[in-house]
């Protein structure tokens, strides 16, 4: 299991703790990210530019002029993309980019990204970031103290007030709780510092689900059918016999068959 140092915000030593290896342990899976990071990306998209066809621009309907005996080139409309201020052809149109990614890769790329940073030695952990009063200027100079400058993602909880306000002006950090940590944010900074809850936190959303139900055995079973008491068993209905009835198609046409025709009939 590897294991990280536990730091104060003087900078001081508190203690180790030892993180999973399913979370901060995982191989390096570059294909993965690239696929996470991509769908990020995508998702992010806003795709609205547009263009106007020949449909959205303004200009007369009519016809310019006769179709025939001008010795012009024929035209329909003002609007067509051959004249100046007419429509744009195949121009881009509003569009959503986002598109979905299976929830299993995207927590297997969080975990190979969390696992190199773990390797690089970018991920401390604090254990706690209290700040007295929301004031940057503390919090530039309790960061100077842990020795971080540059790009800064903190893993914190978002009720941490002091910390949020404090942060809102440093472009370079950002602060985020355990659920809104996103492969992108991983990457593009350089650092990374997690409070002792949120590496809990990350442990059980990122982590095996340990919360399946075993089948229950072969003895338990025996056990349980052993426990019920014994009783008679229900006599089976008997089914009635189908009766197949006949058409009344069929029963007119016997009927008519019976009948003598003609003088056979006299007789």
């Amino acid at each position: 299991m590897p294991t990280v140092k536990v730091r104060n915000l003087k900078n001081e030593e508190v203690g180790e703790v030892e993180l999973s290896d399913a979370v901060f342990g995982a191989p390096l899976n570059e294909g993965l990210i690239h696929a996470a990071v991509r769908n990020f990306m995508a998702n992010a998209r806003q795709g609205t530019s547009a263009t106007k066809t020949r449909g959205d621009v303004s200009g007369a309907g009519r016809k310019l002029w006769k179709q025939k005996g001008t010795g012009r080139a024929r035209i329909a409309s003002l609007r067509s993309p051959l004249w100046k201020g007419g429509g744009n052809v195949h121009g881009p149109q509003p569009r959503d980019w986002s598109y979905n990614m299976p929830k299993k890769m995207r927590q297997g790329a969080l975990r190979s990204a969390l696992s190199e940073r773990v390797r690089e030695g970018k991920v401390t952990l604090v254990d706690g970031w209290s700040l007295a009063t929301p004031k940057t200027k503390d919090f530039v100079a309790s960061l100077g103290k842990l020795g971080f400058a540059g790009k800064t993602l903190i893993v914190d909880s978002l009720d941490n007030e002091n910390l949020i306000l404090s942060t809102r002006n440093v472009q370079s950090t950002k602060v985020v709780n355990s659920f809104a940590l996103n492969i992108y944010d991983l990457l593009y900074h350089e650092q990374l510092i997690i409070s002792e809850a949120a590496v809990k936190e990350l442990e059980q959303l990122l982590g095996p689900n340990k919360e399946a139900v075993a089948a229950p055995a072969a003895e338990d079973k025996v056990e349980a059918a052993a426990g019920v008491d014994d009783e008679p068993a229900k006599p089976k209905r008997a089914r009635k016999p189908a009766v197949k009835s006949t058409p009344a198609k069929a029963t007119k046409a016997k009927a008519t068959k019976a009948k003598p025709k003609g003088k056979e009939a006299t007789e």
